[in-house]
């Protein structure tokens, strides 16, 4: 619990990559991202071992630097990851910490006219730099991903679009079940537009000409343009939002637009691809101020209806915040269930 950084007993790797994927695109991003790969403790002294590997995957708002916040009395990821293999919790894993931030503060890992090809990035570009510098194993059955908030919606849709990849998801208050942990962010928005006469796009002239957060709105308004622009942007990259920013009425198509990237509403379509994982975490908070424990037993009684009962779901005493100890819990299991020994 000591105030500052402790050595790891293995090591964290910091590179910064070039993403063909994110090559031009509408934000003017770049396209040369940090990732930082964690190796465990006797990955050097084993030349010949290849290991499974776990991507993880931010939140809104969040960038790869995150992993290392130091909160009170709380550890940041990158050393409780750590002590899992440490400790021999679970078997040696390579642990890779992906950055998906965009201008909007965020990019929801979907490939979008509105933000850029964060899917191909993440599927493409980061995962086979990965497996080309690292011993990684990589059959699908050896390959996971986890995430928190929109980087558990990331972890439950990339293994149904790519099942040629990932076989195992950890998903942590995963954005789930639409008409729940949206629906009430569109009215608030829809209030706080009124002091933008209804033009979110002034309210991002504002937003970016002054210290960010330093207003009631922003929070719901960064959220709202930015997945806008990941879910309901036009061809030509015209974000558009799904509901009128003048009555909060929503505007069908465009809510239909985001409705198809629903987890929920996507098993059905991905069943296979999800009956050939062999690992799914779900949990969430009893709390969670988007209902997302609404959507994570939603999620839950989907996965039953094609069958995949095979699932540690798990609903906690808590919120959406300050949940980062369950992290370490998730990556234990993860890392178990990909391990060729657990085959």
């Amino acid at each position: 619990m000591l105030p500052w950084s402790t050595e790891l007993a293995g090591r964290l790797n910091e590179h910064v990559i070039d993403a063909p994927a994110l090559r031009g695109n509408p934000l003017g991003d770049p396209h040369e991202r940090p990732l930082w790969v964690y190796t465990p403790p006797g990955y050097d002294d084993e030349p010949d071992r290849r290991y499974p590997s776990v991507y993880v995957i931010q939140g809104y708002t969040g960038q790869v630097t995150m992993w290392r916040n130091r909160s009170a009395y709380r550890r940041p990821f990158v050393e409780t990851a750590d002590e899992v293999f440490a400790n021999g919790d679970a078997p040696p894993t390579v642990v890779v910490y992906v950055d998906a931030w965009s201008k909007y503060g965020g990019s929801q890992f979907v490939d979008s006219p509105g933000t850029g090809n964060y899917h191909s990035y993440l599927c493409n570009d980061v995962v086979s730099w990965v497996d080309e510098h690292y011993r990684t194993l990589d059959a699908p059955q050896h390959r996971g991903i986890t995430g928190k908030s929109s980087g558990g919606f990331g972890a439950f849709i990339t293994p149904m679009l790519r099942p040629d990849l990932f076989g195992g998801l950890a998903s942590h208050a995963g954005d789930a079940l639409y008409e729940h942990c949206y629906l009430k962010e569109f009215a608030d928005s829809t209030r706080f537009l009124r002091d933008y006469d209804g033009d979110i796009w002034k309210w991002w002239a504002d937003f970016t000409s002054r210290v960010a957060f330093t207003k009631k709105a922003d929070q719901s308004l960064i959220m709202t343009l930015g997945v806008a622009a990941c879910f309901s942007a036009d061809e030509d990259g015209t974000v558009r939002l799904p509901f009128d920013t003048k009555t909060g009425a929503i505007i069908p198509d465009l809510w239909d637009r985001w409705l198809a990237w629903d987890p929920v509403r996507m098993v059905p379509k991905h069943a296979e691809a999800l009956r050939g994982l062999s690992a799914i975490w779900i949990d969430a908070g009893k709390g969670d101020e988007w209902y997302l424990d609404l959507g994570a037993e939603a999620m839950v009684a989907e996965l039953a209806k094609i069958g995949v009962t095979d699932v540690h779901f798990e609903l906690f005493d808590g919120t959406h915040m300050a949940i980062d100890y369950r992290y370490p819990l998730s990556l234990a299991y993860l890392a178990q269930k990909l391990s060729p020994a657990s085959g």
